[in-house]
């Protein structure tokens, strides 16, 4: 009997997977075994996770909703059937935070001497300095609106702390007033710290809301103050750019992004003690339901905590000091770059090994007289980078410096256009990308005059052109001078600045032109190898996997007799262990210290292995709305260095992997009682760079 592989139990829905994955940074959140300051940590990326999941994922389903848009995945699952669900799973995680947070975080902090102090625990003396704080610092920053005729709801910014206070009485000119709203500066921190000496404890910190609460009535003299209950709407931060209609990308986004802050409501999280009329009030001011709304026992904002990590100088509370190798040919200083990568291919381990190789071939590149050009993609780069700078420098020393910066990197598009501006000014030639397909793909080229005629340098990573991700995300990256690489790159850069077709890759595999194919047509190629009783066997890791043809061609893999390990750090909609369908299949997660980011995939091919290295997940988005490039690993002993660190190390983890369940759920590995603990990120940090011991 042939499986129906259209069937919707087979497949995940892929918002409540991407909740599942925030649930896992939750879990290490609440890991003994993890330091109390990275555990504290963990809480707040797992609030900013669900931010962004709001801002994003909700608000794009309530679109469909309010626009009648019958748009279903492969679990079939309708835009209102998966608001429903989000709601009761995030409202279970969200409280889940909160329990963590009060019942253990807080009190495993106190006993480390880090204190935050409540209002209602005040001693007279913290008290004094709380009110000197709130005259001096808070008070001239302050500006309550009262809500009457004359004083309609105001404008409330995504994500602001704001106060709702009720009222009794008249204000100064005899008008009754019943409630305000006062806004939380942006400008101050979420957290005071407290001399010790005040506080009683080496660390001591009271919340900006703690103060404001404790003063509020002197905000409005002559009234009586019932209540002050704070709240945080999260809105819908999507750019709305029509690209075919428009001329100039750069002007249209600088545009769109001052009203990014005021987009349509998607969920209100408020004080868990505030008034059934009050928060009733809001929530039909900004016209949520009753599943938007997320009452909370502590700030409205966990991710506020996250300024404690950088506030208190504790290195026995945080993960040992790591320092990362220098991959072994570029550890020769006197040797010049372009030496090294002529001789061999090179391969870097971020953030395992150094980011800095990637430095020093711009660097040298700026400055050496042979060489005559630079291209480079840029997404993501953060602020003062010095590869700004060393691309601005190489086209000021008469370099052709070409740069090919997207635009619409989300939440970067701000610091994108004023990159693009920067560069230009110093002389690089700029380009905006694809209209329709964001530039995703991380390519370097280097253009050199040499004695046998002009040679390109490449480098091809699986992540950003960013020293700061290069130090948290773990990401694979080659250094080459193979001429058919070389000539792949030069045509692709050809494509995104001339907008030509040019020639077809021949090693690089490129969305959305072709990447989508290639890997349905390897893994049918495996498929193919089982049934002919050969060895067939695909290995893949990727932060997502999501589109349909690929996951049932993956499930035919299965049926056929194909062994297969997939590693997917956040969304998988693929089930497996489904017996007759899925049950060669296999699927962790693992997550640690770094932020697993690295995409690699391994087919067996009948004993002659192919492994290739890019810049896309498994994702609609990335097959064919991205240029994406897919790069080899040809050369045997590097082939083998990505099978064994970023492959096997991770199906061999039993520390910080979870296990995929047929149901959806995951469940966290364990060393069995004698075996021995293996954890990927640990044996990478000692084999390629430098633990410190605590």
């Amino acid at each position: 009997m042939t499986a129906n592989l259209d069937d919707p139990s087979l497949y995940i829905n892929r918002e409540l997977s991407l909740l599942a994955f925030n649930r896992r940074v939750l879990e290490l959140a609440a890991d003994p075994e993890v330091p109390l300051l990275e555990r504290l940590r963990f809480l707040c990326i797992s609030s900013t996770n669900l931010d962004e999941f709001f801002e994003v994922r909700v608000s794009g389903l309530k679109q469909q909703v309010a626009l009648g848009v019958k748009l279903r995945g492969a679990d079939q699952m309708s835009a209102s059937e998966q608001l429903a669900a989000i709601s009761t799973t995030a409202h279970t995680l969200v409280a889940d935070q909160y329990r963590l947070l009060n019942a253990e975080l807080i009190p495993e902090l106190e006993h480390e001497g880090i204190r935050f102090l409540r209002r209602t625990e005040w001693t007279d003396t913290q008290a004094e300095w709380v009110h000197e704080y709130f005259r001096r610092d808070l008070l001239p920053l302050l500006s309550p609106m009262g809500l009457d005729p004359a004083h309609p709801f105001p404008r409330v910014q995504n994500k602001s702390l704001n106060f709702i206070v009720t009222l009794e009485g008249n204000d100064a000119f005899g008008r009754e007033i019943h409630m305000a709203i006062v806004p939380a500066p942006r400008i101050l921190p979420r957290i005071i710290p407290m001399p010790p000496e005040v506080a009683g404890c080496p660390h001591g910190y009271v919340f900006l809301s703690s103060i404001l609460h404790a003063h509020v009535s002197e905000l409005f003299p002559g009234m009586t103050v019932t209540g002050c209950y704070q709240f945080r709407v999260t809105r819908n931060t999507n750019l709305f750019v029509d690209e075919e209609d428009i001329e100039n990308l750069l002007e249209a986004l600088s545009g769109e992004l001052p009203t990014r802050n005021y987009g349509d409501a998607v969920r209100m999280e408020v004080a868990d003690n505030i008034t059934d009329e009050a928060r009733e009030y809001l929530r039909l001011q900004f016209n949520l339901d009753q599943q938007d709304i997320y009452q909370v026992n502590g700030p409205v904002n966990l991710n506020r905590l996250s300024q404690l990590y950088d506030l208190i100088p504790r290195p026995e509370l945080k993960y040992p000091a790591f320092h990362p190798g220098t991959p072994r040919p570029f550890a020769q200083t006197d040797r010049s770059i372009f030496d090294v990568i002529r001789r061999e291919d090179v391969l870097i381990h971020l953030p395992y090994q150094s980011f800095a190789p990637v430095l020093s071939l711009l660097r040298q590149a700026a400055s050496d007289p042979q060489v005559l050009a630079i291209k480079q993609t840029l997404y993501r780069t953060g602020s003062n980078s010095e590869i700004e700078q060393l691309l601005a420098r190489a086209a000021q020393n008469g370099k052709e410096v070409t740069a090919v910066v997207e635009l619409k990197a989300r939440y970067d598009e701000e610091a994108n256009i004023e990159l693009a501006n920067r560069l230009q000014d110093a002389g690089c030639h700029v380009v905006y990308g694809v209209v329709g397909h964001k530039t995703h793909a991380k390519l370097l080229m280097v253009v050199r005059r040499e004695a046998d005629g002009l040679r390109r340098y490449v480098h091809l990573g699986t992540g950003n052109y960013h020293a700061g991700t290069a130090r948290a995300y773990t990401d694979l990256g080659l250094f080459s001078a193979d001429p058919v690489l070389g000539e792949d790159v030069q045509n692709i850069f050809q494509q995104l600045t001339g907008l030509g077709r040019g020639e077809p890759p021949k090693k690089l595999i490129q969305a959305p032109f072709d990447l989508h194919r290639e890997i349905i047509a390897k893994i049918q190629r495996e498929t193919a190898h089982a049934r002919a009783g050969r060895p067939a066997r695909i290995v893949a890791r990727m932060n997502s996997l999501v589109e349909p043809q690929v996951m049932r061609a993956l499930y035919e893999a299965s049926m056929a007799g194909v062994q297969i390990d997939l590693v997917v750090r956040g969304i998988c909609c693929l089930r497996p262990g489904i017996a007759g369908i899925s049950e060669n299949i296999r699927v962790r997660s693992v997550m640690g210290r770094f932020l697993e980011h690295s995409r690699v995939c391994l087919f067996e091919n009948d004993g002659q292995p192919e492994v290739y290295c890019g810049s896309a997940d498994w994702m609609p988005r990335n097959f064919f709305h991205r240029i994406e490039t897919c790069f080899p690993v040809e050369e045997p002993a590097l082939r083998q260095r990505v099978v064994t660190e970023t492959l096997q190390y991770y199906l061999e983890d039993n520390v910080q992997a979870w296990e995929l369940q047929p149901d959806g759920s995951y469940r966290r590995r364990r060393p069995a009682e004698g075996e021995p603990r293996r954890c990927a990120q640990e044996r990478l940090m000692h084999e390629l760079g430098y633990l410190e011991s605590t």
